[in-house]
């Protein structure tokens, strides 16, 4: 039996008492990077620890790299370890956007050789509505010794494997952007609109009901293998403005049956640094 990487919050109060698991908040705004921090300690799922993407789930940016690099092993597994993580134990990730950050963490954990994360269907609003209890503050852990992690290479793709792998029809890249910026028509956030020619585009959002939880894996199943146009010898690579969002379209690939489809790490923004590379308005 596959193992499950979705809960729902009734399932999620039914286990997250249970010493086995590692509660994750990922709440994150682009605009203001301490909202979600903020609204942690306000209000939050008991005994959730706070995980900031840009200080927890990325490294710092250079002058080629996109907006999000992967962190750095070692200070990734200094913070699962202070979070109270150690093999053997589960992960359940959320936040308030679909899963849209979340799944950042939720891939992390796959890609450092630990795939023991799931993650909550609708997010802290699902389990709000459904008049679960919430915590405020920050909650005290019991820290764990980190540990060696290794990373599983073939699930991230370089800039370099990107241009030779559209060159050789051999991938079909996935952005996960709204249609407004894919196309050229509104970029709120990178300096150049467009996007990379040979892309497709699926938004993220289109993974999601209209509560935010996933479709159905029946659904998202049956628009996984439109995209890769009924060729299954085709690697399947995600993309979006900085490698978090696309992580969203990997998971809901997961949840239909698709097993490691691979992620443009630097997608957009580290694509665009060099003005060389070709862009589609």
């Amino acid at each position: 039996m596959a193992r499950q990487i979705l809960v729902s919050p009734t399932e999620l109060d039914t286990i997250r008492k249970d010493s086995g698991y590692v509660i994750f908040d990922c709440r994150f705004d682009l605009k203001d990077t301490q909202a979600g921090f903020n609204a942690y300690l306000e209000a939050h799922i008991p005994g959730a620890v706070y995980a900031h993407l840009d200080d927890d789930l990325s490294s710092p940016t250079d002058s080629t790299s996109g907006r999000h690099p992967l962190p750095d092993k070692e200070l990734f597994a200094s913070f699962l370890a202070r979070s109270g993580w150690c093999p053997g134990k589960q992960v359940l990730v959320y936040d308030d956007a679909g899963g849209s950050i979340a799944a950042r963490l939720w891939w992390l954990m796959k890609y450092f050789g630990h795939d023991c994360a799931a993650m909550l269907d609708g997010g802290i609003n699902a389990w709000r509505d459904a008049g679960y209890e919430l915590e405020c503050g920050q909650p005290e852990t019991a820290a764990q010794s980190a540990v060696s992690l290794c990373a599983n290479e073939n699930l991230a793709y370089s800039t370099r494997d990107i241009t030779e792998g559209l060159s050789s029809r051999e991938i079909v890249l996935i952005d996960a952007r709204a249609a407004e910026r894919f196309a050229g028509e509104l970029e709120p956030i990178d300096p150049v609109a467009g996007h990379i020619p040979g892309a497709v585009n699926y938004p993220f959002l289109h993974n999601l009901a209209a509560d935010s939880s996933f479709q159905p894996a029946t659904k998202l199943r049956e628009v996984f293998r439109k995209l890769a146009e009924g060729n299954n010898d085709l690697d399947l690579v995600h993309m979006c403005g900085s490698g978090v969002t696309a992580c969203s379209n990997i998971f809901a690939a997961e949840l239909a049956g698709i097993k490691d489809t691979k992620l443009y790490v630097g997608s957009w923004s580290e694509w665009i640094r060099d003005p060389s590379r070709p862009v589609e308005p």
